[in-house]
Formats: C-alpha cells, structure tokens, sequence
C-alpha cells in the first residue's frame, strides 16, 4: 500500500494519536541561547529558535520524539513549525531551512521506524508547515489595504523549498497546520501539488485550520465549512483543527466538520486556555476527560495536543479512546460548493 492508503488503513483500525507540541518540551529543557546555537556562527541571538534545535540538539528532540511515542501516539509530527525562509529570517537562519528540515524529518522517521520495528504499530511522520508570520489575504498597513509584504508565488516558492525537504527526510504526510489564512494554505497546497507531479509520487496532505474566535472563523474571516470548501479540492487524507481554543471550546466545531469533511478528522486543541501569564494549567486528565465525549460519539479519526500539551496530556487521551470505535468518513452528496467567508451550495 501507499501511504495514503496506509494511514486509511490504520484510522479504520482505530482512534490515531497525534502528538504534542515540541516548543513546549523544549522550554521545559530551559536551554540557554547557546544551547539552541550551537557551534552556528550567526549574528543575531537564536534563543526561542525551536527548529534550529534539530541541528544543534538532536538528541534533545529525540527524546521528545521518544516520549510522545511511549505516551501512544501514531503520528509524529516533525519539529518544523516555523523552519521556512520567512520565519527564520526572524533568526537571520535562512539558508539554514533545507538542513533543519531534513534533519528534523530524519530524526523523527528513525524513531517510528525503531517503534514499529519493535511493536509492529504502524507509525507515520507527518512533515509540519506552519503558517509563517505573514500573510495573503490581510494588509499589514492599516492605512493601504491592498499592501501585501508578500506574494502568493513568494509563499507558494517557501513552502515548496520545506515541503521538498521534509520529503527528503523520509516524511510520509505533509502536515499544513494552524492556518490562520486561508489563502497562505493554498499557496502550501499548490507547493504540495507541484512537487508531487514533479517527483511522480502522491503526498499525502493533512490540513488543520485554526480559530480566532469563539464564532469559529480563522483570521481570515472564513468559517469552518467554508475552509473546508476551499481546501477540499485538494484530496487531503485528514482535515482538522487545532491550537484555537482547548477541547472545550473547540467541542462545536469538531461536531460541525466533521459532519460535513469525506476525509478523516484530526483534532488537537490546546491544554485549556492560558492564565495571565502565559500557560498552561490544564491537567491531562481534564483533557482526557474532555475530548471523551468526541470519540464516544465517533467524531474523530486522529486526537492530539498542542499548545502547553505534554506526554502525560497524550499518554491520558490515547487511554480515554483506546476502547472507543473511530468516525465512519461521511459520503459526500454531488453538489458544487463554494466558499466566500460562508459556506455556498448549489444543488445539483
């Protein structure tokens, strides 16, 4: 089997785990700025440079990986949210972003394939894109809204050059996650797309749109059945939301996709909202105790944590589903549908 037909496999079997976030376990490692750069010669201080941690702790981000698999999960996401041209030019680490991509998807694909070997539980290494710090659809300038800071084939050109390496690295499923832009995740789309027909090989999509606010729109203004509608030409093999809001919170919105999505439903809210400072104080079993319902109802197909997640919030959600049957993919009627910022159907 393709991968594709791999991961379907595996969800038909049962609820998939998803992983947590790597930002989190790496603060928890409190490194110095020396620590995330290593023997770099760079001019600016790389403190807070998660991605760079592939290439100068990998050992560190092995242990993480490690961790998430022990606590149960199947998908493991590479520690990639930010390793494309625009966000390390923050760090002045941009010529840095093929090497950190390879390594980071090598050292995850070596450690699934080191768990499989041994348990024979199918694993899969999902290549993260994050959403970059800019965006499409919005002027960053309030008084020119047609300003954009960047183009749709500068975007598309960025996320080509992660999504080529994070192949190479052995990933299995390219991940376009946190989309707060709509139109950033086509350019990711259309970058995927491309480099498939040029390789001659199908990778696999999975997409994640995130939240902005409680009425369930991401930034740039779409609800979530219309994102849905303007990514679903793109075949991908999961469709889900995360970050946003923790499971509580996010508990309609999962109910509404996945009604309507004829791909499998992935889900990774926050561990609760952040107090005044800045974390995270839900306890795993809360979280476990949350998301439930969403699984005992067949809602999803893959859960995990993101942020202020940890292994003990995963290891407690892969325990509260283990016995639970995963969602059935809907069939979809044959209707066009549209999507300006609400969803539009046509009948047939």
């Amino acid at each position: 089997m393709d991968k594709r037909a791999e991961i379907l496999a595996a969800a038909r079997e049962r609820i998939l785990i998803k992983d947590g976030p790597y930002g989190t376990a790496i603060q928890r490692a409190k490194l110095g700025e020396e620590g995330y750069r290593g023997d770099f010669d760079l001019e600016l201080d790389q403190k807070g440079n998660n991605d760079l941690v592939n290439l100068t702790q990998p050992a560190l981000i092995r242990t993480i990986c490690d961790s998430y698999i022990d606590a149960g999960a199947h998908v493991l996401a590479t520690n990639t949210f930010n390793a494309n041209r625009i966000s390390q030019a923050d760090y002045g680490a941009e010529h840095l972003v093929h090497d950190i991509n390879v390594a980071a998807a090598r050292i995850i694909r070596d450690a699934a394939d080191e768990a499989t070997a041994k348990d024979g539980i199918p694993r899969f290494v999902a290549g993260a894109m994050g959403p970059t710090n800019k965006t499409l659809s919005l002027s960053p300038d309030v008084e020119d809204p047609g300003f954009r800071e960047v183009t749709f084939d500068q975007i598309k050109q960025v996320y080509r050059e992660q999504a080529a390496a994070l192949i190479e690295g052995g990933a299995d499923v390219i991940l376009i996650e946190t989309v707060f832009d709509t139109l950033n995740c086509k350019s990711a789309i259309m970058a995927v797309r491309e480099l498939a027909d040029e390789t001659g090989r199908d990778i696999p999509l999975m997409i994640s749109m995130t939240l902005t606010d409680l009425s369930g729109r991401n930034l740039s203004g779409h609800t979530v059945e219309a994102f849905w509608n303007a990514v679903r030409h793109a075949d991908p093999v999961a469709i889900g939301l995360n970050c946003s809001f923790g499971a509580d919170q996010l508990r309609p919105h999962v109910q509404l996709l996945s009604g309507i999505a004829d791909a499998l439903l992935l889900a990774y809210p926050n561990a609760g909202l952040p107090n005044e400072l800045g974390e995270y104080d839900e306890e795993p079993e809360t979280t476990a105790r949350l998301i439930t319902p969403w699984a005992e109802h067949r809602r999803v197909n893959i859960l995990g944590g993101c942020c202020g997640s940890t292994p003990e919030h995963i290891a407690a959600m892969a325990r509260a589903v283990a016995d639970h049957e995963p969602r059935d993919i809907p069939e979809a009627e044959p209707v066009m549908r549209l999507a300006g910022l609400e969803a539009y159907e046509i009948a047939s």
